[in-house]
């Protein structure tokens, strides 16, 4: 006689709740410890991948800092050759690097002042926890300007 597919089935071919709530607890432990596995293996690529896009971009970050170095005393030794003193030559790349900077920070200021702090967002929540609190009244007007 063959062994049944289920074990604790009867003779009749039908197993009984608790063999088959056995299995789909079985089944279920198997698969969550699947799933586990394979995002534990896609994690550890991912931050293998996240490691390397760090470590090339400090890479590329320096080469560019070297480079910079470079194009200014290209830029001085450029001015000295047309005339201009060494110390002014220097002094002239210096300055147009505070002129730089000031440009940058000028337009980091900007920005800055453009952000809102999620003004529309909060009067929207103030406007639905008023309505859910069923004061109607009170969120009409605000209702009106926001949306």
């Amino acid at each position: 006689m063959a062994e049944p597919a289920v074990p604790g089935t009867t003779a009749d071919g039908e197993a009984s709740v608790g063999d088959l709530v056995s299995l789909a607890v079985r089944d279920v432990t198997r698969l969550v410890r699947c799933e586990l596995e394979l995002a534990r293996l896609e994690l550890r690529s991912d931050a293998r991948r996240l490691f390397m896009s760090v470590a090339l971009t400090g890479v590329a970050g320096f080469a560019g800092i070297l480079v910079m170095f470079m194009l200014s005393y290209a830029l001085a030794f450029g001015l000295i050759t047309v005339g201009i003193w060494n110390w002014a030559a220097f002094l002239i790349v210096a300055g147009a690097y505070v002129v730089l900077g000031a440009l940058a920070m000028l337009v980091v200021y900007v920005t800055l002042r453009r952000i809102t702090g999620l003004r529309q967002t909060r009067d929207t929540v103030q406007e639905d926890l008023a309505l859910l609190r069923g004061d109607e009244d009170a969120s009409r007007p605000a209702a009106n300007g926001a949306r």
